[in-house]
């Protein structure tokens, strides 16, 4: 069907849900690569505004700090929110 979003794919022959594929593991290892790629972003807008390289690293470091534990404990929420995902058969 068209548009039909499919919560299963399959992995070495087996069927996996959605909500196995988003384990625990997997939400730290996507918060963490997210997290790196944001701390350059950071660091390198804080290092144009302040002009100080060491002040730029403790901006990027402090405000994703907070942003990596705030965003996996989001990631970890919508696994348990059913809203817009298919039920497969």
């Amino acid at each position: 069907m068209l548009g039909k979003v499919v919560a299963a794919v399959s992995l070495r022959g087996r069927l996996l849900s959605r909500s196995a594929l988003q384990a625990r593991k997997r939400a730290i290892v996507k918060t963490l690569c997210y997290r790196l790629f944001m701390i350059c972003i950071t660091v390198v807008i804080a290092w144009f505004i302040v002009g100080d390289v060491g002040d730029a690293l403790n901006i990027g470091i402090a405000a994703n700090a907070v942003k990596t534990v705030t965003y996996y404990l989001y990631e970890r929420t919508w696994d348990h929110i059913t809203w817009g995902v298919s039920r497969s058969a």
